[in-house]
């Protein structure tokens, strides 16, 4: 199974600015980047822990300053599933309440759809009744709305052009590996002459990684053909030994999903299990562990995937 979760909260974190300058400029150019921000997860976490809202995908909060001097939360939501849910709107809604009920925080909520319905854009929750009225409308971007111009993509030099790419690709080539290692080859190519500095090639480089998942087989063949083409520009951007690395940081970006997601879900009962999933290095395993810590799922299930 793709893993979209996991490359696009790496990608958040790195580089939250570019992220709302490519697809939100109109709450970009009220944001005042000289004063920084700051990552409000651990507030998020608080009002999300015990919410039985359906499938939980990549949420962030970020405190930002305005131009005009004021201090904003915007919560982001990225949906990568492959299919609509119905309760999203409501999702939306709930988030946003309750944040602003426990923080006393003006919320700007924002959402990013990475499914492949074209016709599923929920932008609304509302109801009405006895003359009573609620309605929260919220900004959104659908990645498919950038699929019919792959040249302006690779025209960009913002990261998340990269990414959009990348998932989208990652999203046409479900079942076609091979055509999945030509397009990770060209983006990887379009990174590397693309005027990118040397330590956003490595991180982008890690989230295609990441996300464009290839049979071993494949896997061998798209190294040799990165290795070729760093020869040919005399910049090894990756070496052998960040190859390694980037293994390894895969495998600690996993492990640090899973912690947080058997507190989320289990408690102490199942962090208490975190020792015996340390202890596993196998990647592809690891990545099943955390799929299957879902709404539902038990103690035992988990314990069934790990053997």
């Amino acid at each position: 199974m793709d893993d979209y979760d996991s490359p696009w909260k790496e990608a958040l974190d790195e580089y939250f600015p570019a992220f709302l300058e490519f697809y939100f400029p109109g709450v970009n150019a009220l944001v005042n980047w000289e004063r920084g921000f700051d990552s409000l997860d651990t507030e998020l976490q608080q009002i999300t822990r015990n919410a039985e809202l359906g499938p939980r995908r990549v949420d962030k909060l970020v405190r930002v300053w305005m131009l005009s001097g004021e201090e904003a939360w915007i919560l982001i939501h990225v949906e990568v599933q492959s299919q609509e849910e119905a309760g999203f709107p409501r999702r939306m809604w709930v988030y946003h309440y309750r944040l602003f009920d426990k923080f006393d925080r003006e919320i700007i909520s924002l959402a990013v759809f990475g499914d492949n319905n074209p016709n599923w854009r929920p932008n609304r929750f509302s109801y009405e009744h006895g003359g009573c009225k609620l309605v929260l409308e919220f900004p959104i971007a659908k990645l498919l709305d950038y699929e019919s111009d792959v040249a302006a993509l690779e025209a960009s030099q913002n990261p998340f052009a990269v990414i959009t790419l990348a998932h989208l690709k990652t999203q046409s080539t479900r079942r076609d590996n091979e055509t999945r290692r030509v397009w990770k080859l060209r983006i990887v190519r379009w990174l590397y002459e693309g005027g990118y500095e040397a330590d956003d090639i490595r991180r982008l480089f890690l989230v295609i990684d990441w996300m464009m998942e290839l049979p071993r087989d494949l896997a061998l063949s798209f190294w040799n053909d990165v290795e070729l083409l760093e020869r040919g520009i005399s910049m090894p951007y990756v070496t052998s030994v960040e190859r390694i690395g980037i293994e390894k940081g895969l495998r600690k970006g996993l492990l640090f999903g899973i912690e947080q997601a058997l507190e989320l879900r289990f408690g102490a009962e199942g962090t208490a299990l975190l020792a015996t999933i340390q202890e596993i290095s196998d990647v592809d395993l690891l990545k099943k562990i955390l799929s299957a810590i879902k709404p539902g799922c038990q103690l035992e299930d988990l314990r069934n995937v790990m053997q």
